[in-house]
């Protein structure tokens, strides 16, 4: 089966061995991550289109690990 790309969305992705619960993200998109009781990032919404992934390029920039990044969602 071939993944098609969904037009005009990316989807967030967490390198979690390196995430180190600054939580800088989270400030930067508080409605799209959090951290946890335990200070895990918990990705609320994976997958973000229109003014979302403006929110999720700045919590992307502001990691100082580079524990997140954008890529092309695909759906089957």
């Amino acid at each position: 089966m071939t993944a098609i790309l969904k037009e005009d969305t990316m989807r967030i992705e967490l390198d979690r061995p390196r995430c180190e619960g600054h939580g800088l993200c989270e400030e930067a998109a508080p409605d799209l991550m959090h951290l946890d009781d335990e200070g895990e990032l918990v990705i609320d919404v994976v997958d973000v289109d229109g003014a979302d992934i403006a929110r999720a390029q700045a919590a992307v920039r502001v990691c100082p690990v580079a524990a997140l990044r954008l890529a092309g969602a695909e759906t089957e």
